[in-house]
């Protein structure tokens, strides 16, 4: 008899509280205000709207290339294509051209990002933990030449790979690159080594380090996020670019973005479902290499968005 009036003093309780919670929720929705609904709906559909405006290009792009030609050029397009093909997804194994393409935009991607975070690191940790004369002169510098819009020095690049002799190759897209890539990155390292203390490096002089080895051994290390994030905007960066890749280089040299154009896009052909399907197989590396650094890229970003 003790155990069964136990457990009913137990269980009364739980019943309780569970009624109150029930209670107050339903108290909770019935004072929620008119404008707070309002809100809510507003959020909602901004929700709704941005998710349309990011998804809807990736839909179409995807359905085209599942569409098939007669279909794709109708007056009036189909929203959701009634014949799926896969065809245009199997020519893209027969394209040696798209391999060479493919090749040349890793081949350029991977070396700006490398020396996007080379440069970048020793900049960025020069003006975040060294104080000398024209040192904010040239912070200030470095973020001005984001202010100039980077076709308006298309013209000058030009000319001085072209006294140069670097025009048509691979050196003169790195470069390129590198130099609209650098403002950014070298401003988000020096975020996230302003977040590092300083105690912490004069721990490893005191210890016997030199700044070299405190750079490499101490620093680098907790600042690996920013490096990930750097050379991840400055990889995406030079694989999407398409002005410079189509000015600076020739046909041999050419990166994925002038390359696809040139092969389903003239004067006497436009394979709009070719090329949709070319796109989104040369999508996939930079979608793959985002999602495996998703987390290394956003506490790089917020690391060097807070000043520690």
């Amino acid at each position: 008899m003790s155990l069964n009036v136990a457990g009913t003093g137990t269980a009364k309780p739980r019943v309780a509280r569970a009624a109150t919670r029930d209670r107050a929720g339903r108290v909770g929705r019935r004072r929620m205000r008119p404008e707070q609904r309002r809100s809510r709906i507003v959020a909602w559909i901004a929700v709704v709207v941005i998710g349309a405006f990011g998804f809807l290009p990736v839909y179409w792009l995807v359905a085209t290339a599942l569409t098939s030609d007669t279909q794709a050029f109708k007056i009036k397009p189909d929203l959701f294509p009634r014949e799926i093909t896969f065809s245009h997804f199997t020519k893209l194994a027969r394209n040696e051209d798209l391999f060479h393409y493919m090749v040349n935009s890793v081949l350029v991607s991977v070396l700006t990002a490398v020396l996007s975070v080379f440069v970048s690191a020793y900049m960025a940790y020069s003006f975040s933990k060294f104080r000398y004369r024209g040192r904010k002169s040239l912070m200030n510098l470095v973020l001005a030449s984001q202010m100039f819009p980077q076709a308006l020095l298309l013209v000058t690049l030009y000319a001085v790979f072209s006294s140069l002799g670097l025009l048509n190759t691979y050196l003169a897209l790195v470069l390129s690159f590198t130099t609209f890539t650098l403002p950014l990155c070298v401003w988000m390292m020096k975020g996230i080594f302003d977040t590092i203390p300083d105690a912490l490096i004069e721990a490893a002089a005191i210890d016997g380090a030199s700044r070299w080895r405190t750079l490499h051994t101490v620093v680098l290390p907790l600042a690996a996020p920013g490096l990930v994030a750097s050379g991840l905007f400055a990889f995406v960066r030079s694989w999407n670019d398409f002005v410079f890749a189509l000015t600076l280089t020739g046909s041999d040299k050419q990166t994925l973005p002038p390359g696809l154009v040139h092969t389903y896009l003239g004067e006497f052909q436009t394979a709009w479902p070719d090329l949709m399907a070319a796109s989104f197989v040369v999508s996939i590396p930079v979608v793959a290499a985002f999602m495996i650094l998703q987390r290394y890229l956003v506490g790089g970003l917020a690391a060097g968005a807070v000043k520690g």
